[in-house]
Order: structure tokens, then C-alpha cells, then sequence
């Protein structure tokens, strides 16, 4: 209904109490930027409104309604279809035997099961407790603490939060999400002394590792912001039997002879007698030396570093509503951006007997990325000689290197060079031999990620471990007296979806290799406390969770535990995603997907599309294993198909697929994925190739809005959240790594500001005013530069809230909204029927 110059669009669905609508300007001229307008309409004022006013408004309640009922059948989705799958998830509890095991499995709404299992007979015994299993006292109370030493896993999603962590200790940390499958996804490393936030949905579980993978620690996330201080100290391991002879003070040697004292940035050594000897005077503010100090097994030698500090960026963000008073606060904390420069360091040998130190030149490790100038060291077991790792700025040199105690002699253990990007983020895993002298390593230099072997000594490559077409995931456990490896490998089989993750061993000379699971889905893998069986979780997304338990010798199936029950799940109206194919931009590579339908599907109607995007170079995203997905299917429940898939430029499938990427983040897979819904829609009349929209957060954000800038002949609508639209405006470690080092032009061409006169179709860009992650003004700018290209787009920022604002439940009703406004509406609620 028109109103003066401006139309009445729908109601805001959340605000009822203030009745707000929005007006728009109806010219559709590119060059005239839409203006949106609120009228918060008092019930006082009601009587003072034109009739032809009021009756506009009445027809926009009727309309609102509609839609109203339409969002809340979609959001009902998440409680009608929460607790509804039973048999799924089990805790084995082991048996001092090693070869029986007790567990608890809930088998409905309100029933549990108690299993025992004879893993040396593959007997299974079912009861309602732990008594009627006959288990002794003494073994139900003994097995049931076992399970706080085992890290946890996901089991729930609940709303978007967030943590923070903060490390307090003198060695660097990983920081992991556990996934459902207890995977551990690595989330970056945090040196000594910097913290960071990270953003997550309540209910995931997070692992803490030290710098060598030992855990230290493990939380869920909840509905409210947790801190988190990591000062070293594992809090979910048992040392009561082997408690320590004493506690030892920061900095002291092993024999408890000697100490390193950091006074006034210099170095003090200090005897057991109490005898200081100051070994430095240059140290200074912006010179400083520092720790951690770490010390050789034998105590005769030490190393801290030397740095040479620089300027930091503060990021400057605004909390406008704080909690605690009325006035907004200042919020600043530390935050480098590509190009920034960076803290340099150079390991500093101190020699206990001549009572002096050396810095070891850096002829083989200048220009370090170094974010906080922070070195790894690592002693020898002998103490000949201590090792530090060194990534060139730019990533595409990485070394091992060792420096001997005796002349401070530096070598290359291992040394790495790519043309494009070496993947240190999540490519450099490493198992230290020492009782044999040899290291096993990641590397992707034949093409994909394989393990190598190397004399440490010699700083020979011995023989290459792994070989083929296919990559390894993950290793899980190194065994050096049997020099045997047990690994998850991705594409293994031609006959899998490449992403499937599959248990192998090989021996380190590369023999004997073996497969040892072989159902066509994803696994994840628990080992018995003597690794003599494994326990093997695997799924698919339209395949419920299957556990079962095998030989760890040859991956013979012993039993199957549970088999996943989803009856009740399928009965709330839940839909099982559908799995696709499809070649990819060269008309030879599989890209492999999922989409997901409504409901109330209805196969001779048409559905607009709605792609989640997610293209970040460090990850893949599609699902996998099943769960239920519940943001996606919320969304299909309006009326829309769901669709997700990895496009190339993304990780887990060899370095040919994953280096376009290299200085290329516009491409985000864009020709790959609308090949793959294009070939999707073919073989599906019910997919409407005219409606199609993208959404995602983050570097989803940013390839979100890029589609309306490159594709916009293709995606209409899109939803953009908390988006790195300028990559130059982005933390350092992540940008760098795929775009490299000096900036260059790449960076400009992957930038949504400079490009956003270009954008095309339904925009709305979100961005939570709190984001510590991305920094928010990355958004303003974006929208500043749309503003000035005249371009018509919708803004919503969220106050309070921080990373992920899309996930709160309003940024969550927003982009509901916006896609129903503008996919649904002008076809009316209900899709369309094709002529």
C-alpha cells in the first residue's frame, strides 16, 4: 500500500511490543540507495492516524501473521526434534582385564540400558542397572572415574556463545574443538602471554594441549561467556601415584642446582646457594630478553629468547549497552593485521659451567612469523642440542632447526619450500623418536599430506612413509617399539566419498600397510587402554551411528555394540539429507554435498534454493557424519532446500585442490559449487534455479556477500554475517597464510569494499557490535563503501553480542526474515507449483 513517497513493508516479527515497520523507498534505481525508516506507533497515537493509514497497517498484521506461523513452525524444528535419538553415544568403561568393559546407552525418552561386553568372547550382556550386570562394587566405582580422564566430546548444540582463553603459561597452547566424533579440529595457537576469543554454540566441547600435544584441560561452552586461564597445569589427569618429589620454583634446572631469573628484561643466574650472577645488561623494553626458560635434561644448559619488540595494533571496538553502567566503554586488545610488523626472536644459549650466553646467530631464521616472538625449543634427551621451529614470513619456508649446546652451531633438521603456502596451521605435525634419533613429520610435498621419516641426527630423509592419491587426517597413536603408525586417512578408496575418514597402520619403513575399517562413512576411533581393540564410531549424514567393536591386529569385527535410533527423529518431522555428486569448474573433480528438503516436502511444487557457504582454505565443512544439523533444516522448513558443499580451494583433498585458494580467496569455489547445484537442479525439476540464495558468517560472511559482487547472475539474495569483507582488516595468521607476504594486489582483488559498487540483488549484512575475532569495522566499511555506490541493502547490527551475531536468536529471526521476504513472499509463503 503506498504511503506518500515510501511503501509499507512487513512488520518485524520480534517486535510486537513496539509495533516497529519498516517504510522503503519503492525506486528501484541502482544508483538511489533504499532508505528504511521505523515508526514506533503508540497505542495513544493509534486514534490520531489517517484511516487509509491504519488500514495499510491492518493488512500488514494479517500478512505478518502468515509469516509469523511460518517461522515458528521452522523454529518449533529445534525442540520437537531435540533428545529424540537414543543408542547413538556410548562411554566404554575398561575393565583392569583390558579385555571387558562395561557401558551406559540410553535407549528412549525415558530408558537406559547397562551393557557388559566380553571383548575376548564378543559377548554382550543387557540389563536395567549395573547390578543386575552382577559387576562388583568395587569395579562399577573403579570404571566409573575413569571417564574424567577421557576428554569429552560434542554431544549438543545449543545457542551461539562464546569463551575466551587466556594463556598464562610459559609454553604455547592449541586450542581444538572436540567434535561429536571426538575429533580434535585445531583452532590456532596461542603463544605465552596473548589470549583470543573464540566463538562456539553452548554445549561443544573444547580440548587445551601444550606445545608437545599433551592435553591440559578440556570445558564445555555455555550459554554465558567463559574465561578461561591456562597457566600449564593439566586439570584432567590422575598424579596421585607419581607425585612430584617436589614442587620446582619458575625457571629452576632440573637438579635443582641452578635458576634463571628475568629481572629489568635481563638475565640473572642464580645458584642453589643463592649466589646471583647478572649475565646481561642490554636488555631493554623494546629489547628485551624473555622466557619460557627451558632447560636441558642434564641442567649444564639453558635457553630464553631475545626479542625484538615492535609496535602493537590495538583494536579498538565500542561496547554500547555495557551491563554495568549506562555510559558505552572503550574496549582495546591487541590485534596484528596483515602487514603489520612482527616481534623477532633468536634463541639465547646459556652455558652453566663458563657463566655466560650466546645469541645464536639467525643467518638460517630471519624474518620469522613470529606474532608475539614466541620460539618452540625443544632439548635433546642426550642435551647435545636443542631444536626450534622456524616459518618464514610468507609461509613458504619452514625449517626444523638444532643448535649445538657446545658451539652454538645451527642446522637444519627438516627443512620445507613451497611456491604457493605451506600449511604450518595445520600441516606440521611431528612425533619426536628419541630413543632411536628419527622424527616422523607432515609433509604435503609430493601433492598430499603424508608422513615422512627423518635421521635427526643427520638431518637425512630416511624413507617416506605414506604414499598415494589420498590424505592423512589425523594420527592417533605412534607406536616406536612395534615402528608402527595408526592414522585416519581421507580418500583412501575410490569408492568413498574422499572426505570419509578411515583407520590405517603402516610401519614406519612404510610397509605393511592396512586398512583397517572399512564401512562406506565417516570414523572416529577410541582404543582400548592396551590399543588390543578399538571401538569404531561411524556414520554418515543419512546414516545413523553405528559402534562397533574390532581387533585392533587386523580390523576384524568382533561385535557390534549399538546401532543408532532415529524412529523418533524421523516421527518430529525431521528430514534425512540427501547426498550428491557432481564434477566440478574442470569437468573431472567430484564435488561432494548434501541437500536438505522441508517437511512438508511436496515433489511437484518448486523450492527456492538456499546455499550455506563456508569456504575458509584452512577446513572442510560439508557434513559428514550424521547429526542433526539443525540450522540448515530450520531454514529448509520455511520452504526452502537447503544445499552445502566444498568447492575447490578448500583443505582434506591433496594441495592441487586446496592451492587455488593461493592468493585467490575471491574464487572461494564459487565455479565448482554452482556447477554442483546446477547439475543438482538438473536432476530435481523441484529446484528453482531462479531463487537461489547464500548465507554464511565469518569467511562464509565474506563469501556470502562476494556472490552478489562476481555471481549475481546466479544468487539473488544473500545474508552476510560478521564477514572479513577486506582481508587486510583481518587477523594476521589467517590472511597471511593464504595470501601471503608483502601484501600485493591479491589482497585488493579479494576485497568485498573494493569491489561493492559491483553488487548486485538482496543484501543484508549483519555484524555483532562486540566481535573480537573480525574486526566489526571490517563491516562498516563495507557498508560505507555500498552507501556510496548509491546500492540498496539492509544493515543490521546487533549490540551486546560478539562473533556469530546471525546465530542469537534475533540475528537468527533477521535472516529468517530477509530470505522469506525476499525468496518467499513475492511467490507468496507456500512454493511455487511449475506450469
Amino acid at each position: 500500500a503506498p504511503f506518500g513517497p515510501f511503501r509499507l513493508l512487513a512488520p518485524d516479527p520480534v517486535s510486537r511490543a513496539s509495533e516497529s515497520f519498516r517504510l522503503a523507498n519503492p525506486n528501484n534505481d541502482s544508483n538511489s540507495a533504499r532508505c528504511y525508516l521505523t515508526l514506533e506507533i503508540a497505542a495513544q497515537s493509534m486514534n490520531r492516524m489517517p484511516f487509509f493509514f491504519l488500514f495499510a497497517l491492518v493488512g500488514l498484521v494479517v500478512r505478518a501473521a502468515g509469516n509469523e506461523t511460518l517461522y515458528e513452525r521452522a523454529q518449533s524444528l529445534i525442540g520437537r526434534t531435540e533428545g529424540k535419538v537414543f543408542r547413538d553415544k556410548i562411554s566404554p568403561q575398561w575393565l583392569p582385564d583390558n579385555r571387558s568393559f562395561w557401558y551406559r546407552v540410553i535407549t528412549g525418552p525415558n530408558s537406559e540400558e547397562f551393557v557388559y561386553v566380553d571383548a575376548s568372547k564378543g559377548s554382550i550382556q543387557r540389563a536395567g542397572s549395573l547390578i543386575e550386570l552382577g559387576l562388583p562394587d568395587s569395579e562399577r566405582t573403579s570404571t566409573s572415574s575413569q571417564g574424567t580422564l577421557e576428554p569429552k566430546r560434542t554431544i549438543s548444540t545449543g545457542d551461539h556463545t562464546v569463551f575466551r582463553v587466556k594463556n598464562t603459561s610459559g609454553d604455547s597452547i592449541e586450542v581444538y574443538w572436540v567434535t561429536r566424533n571426538g575429533e580434535r579440529r585445531s583452532y590456532g595457537r596461542l603463544t605465552p602471554g596473548s589470549s583470543r576469543e573464540y566463538a562456539t554454540y553452548a554445549g561443544h566441547v573444547w580440548l587445551l594441549c601444550d606445545s608437545l600435544g599433551n592435553p591440559l584441560g578440556f570445558f564445555e561452552a555455555k550459554t554465558t561467556t567463559l574465561e578461561v586461564d591456562v597457566d600449564g597445569k593439566s586439570s584432567n589427569s590422575d598424579s596421585s601415584e607419581n607425585p612430584p618429589k617436589r614442587s620446582k620454583k619458575s625457571g629452576e634446572s632440573p637438579d635443582g642446582q641452578w635458576s634463571i631469573r628475568l629481572k629489568n628484561h635481563n638475565v640473572i643466574l642464580q645458584s642453589a646457594e643463592g649466589e646471583a650472577i647478572q649475565l646481561t645488561t642490554d636488555g631493554t623494553e623494546k629489547h628485551p630478553y624473555r622466557g619460557p626458560i627451558t632447560w636441558a635434561p642434564n641442567s649444564q644448559h639453558c635457553v630464553v629468547r631475545r626479542v625484538q619488540e615492535v609496535d602493537r595494533r590495538q583494536l579498538k571496538i565500542v561496547e554500547s549497552s555495557p551491563s554495568n553502567q549506562l555510559q558505552p566503554k572503550l574496549i582495546s586488545l591487541d590485534y596484528l593485521k596483515p602487514g603489520d610488523d612482527l616481534p623477532q626472536v633468536q634463541p639465547v644459549l646459556i652455558s652453566v659451567a663458563d657463566k655466560k650466553l650466546e645469541v645464536i646467530p639467525d643467518d638460517l631464521f630471519k624474518n620469522g612469523f613470529t606474532e608475539v616472538g614466541q620460539l618452540e625449543v625443544r632439548w635433546s634427551p642426550l642435551s647435545d642440542e636443542f631444536y626450534f621451529n622456524y616459518n618464514q614470513r610468507g609461509h613458504q619456508l619452514y625449517r626444523i632447526l638444532a643448535v649445538n649446546a657446545s658451539s652454538g652451531f645451527v642446522r637444519t633438521v627438516v627443512e620445507e619450500r613451497s611456491d604457493t603456502f605451506i600449511e604450518w596451521s595445520g600441516k606440521t605435525w611431528r612425533e619426536w623418536l628419541d630413543e632411536t634419533h628419527e622424527l616422523l613429520w607432515m609433509s604435503e610435498r609430493d601433492g598430499w599430506a603424508h608422513l615422512w621419516l627423518y635421521d635427526v641426527s643427520k638431518g637425512m630423509l630416511k624413507n617416506q612413509v605414506t604414499s598415494g592419491e589420498w590424505v592423512v587426517r589425523q594420527v592417533l597413536k605412534v607406536d616406536p617399539s612395534k615402528r608402527q603408525i595408526w592414522f585416519l586417512a581421507g580418500g583412501v578408496r575410490s569408492i568413498d566419498d574422499p572426505y570419509y575418514r578411515q583407520l590405517c597402520r603402516v610401519n614406519f619403513d612404510g610397509s605393511n600397510f592396512v586398512q583397517l575399517t572399512s564401512g562406506q562413512g565417516d570414523h572416529s576411533i577410541e582404543f582400548s587402554p592396551d590399543s588390543h581393540f578399538f571401538i569404531d564410531r561411524w556414520s554418515r549424514v543419512d546414516l545413523p551411528t553405528k559402534t562397533e567393536l574390532r581387533l585392533s591386529e587386523d580390523g576384524r569385527l568382533v561385535c557390534e555394540l549399538e546401532r543408532a535410533d532415529i524412529s523418533r527423529l524421523l516421527e518430529s518431522g525431521w528430514t534425512m539429507p540427501e547426498r550428491f555428486v557432481a564434477k566440478g569448474r574442470d569437468g573431472k573433480t567430484d564435488i561432494c554435498g548434501i541437500l536438505i528438503k522441508p517437511s512438508n516436502f511436496v515433489p511437484t511444487q518448486t523450492y527456492p534454493i538456499l546455499e550455506e557457504v563456508y569456504a575458509g582454505p584452512h577446513g572442510m565443512f560439508t557434513p559428514k557424519s550424521f547429526g542433526r544439523l539443525i540450522r540448515q533444516h530450520v531454514l529448509a522448513e520455511l520452504g526452502f532446500i537447503v544445499v552445502q558443499a566444498d568447492g575447490m580451494g578448500t583443505d582434506e583433498r591433496g594441495k592441487k585442490f586446496h592451492e587455488v585458494c593461493w592468493k585467490n580467496l575471491e574464487d572461494a569455489g564459487f565455479p565448482d559449487r554452482i556447477a554442483w547445484i546446477r547439475a543438482a537442479a538438473k536432476e530435481r525439476p523441484w529446484m528453482d534455479l531462479s531463487r537461489v540464495g547464500i548465507y554464511g558468517g565469518s569467511a562464509g560472511g565474506q563469501t556470502a556477500m562476494r556472490a552478489l559482487i562476481d555471481h549475481h547472475h546466479f544468487y539473488k539474495v544473500a545474508v552476510s554475517d560478521c564477514g572479513c569483507h577486506d582481508n587486510r582488516m583481518d587477523k594476521i595468521w589467517w590472511n597471511e597464510q593464504w595470501l601471503g607476504w608483502p601484501l600485493d594486489e591479491s589482497y585488493v582483488r579479494s576485497s568485498n569494499v573494493e569491489h561493492a559498487a559491483k553488487m548486485q540483488g538482496k543484501l543484508l549484512l549483519i555484524v555483532g557490535e562486540l566481535d573480537r575475532n573480525v574486526d566489526p569495522a571490517s563491516t562498516m566499511q563495507v557498508v560505507h563503501a555500498l552507501q556510496k555506490a548509491g546500492k540498496d541493502f539492509e544493515f543490521m547490527p546487533i549490540a551486546g553480542t560478539g562473533h556469530g551475531a546471525a546465530e542469537t536468536p534475533y540475528g537468527s529471526l533477521r535472516r529468517m526474515d530477509f530470505f522469506a521476504r525476499h525468496l518467499l513472499d513475492a511467490f507468496g509463503n507456500e512454493p511455487s507449483v511449475p506450469e
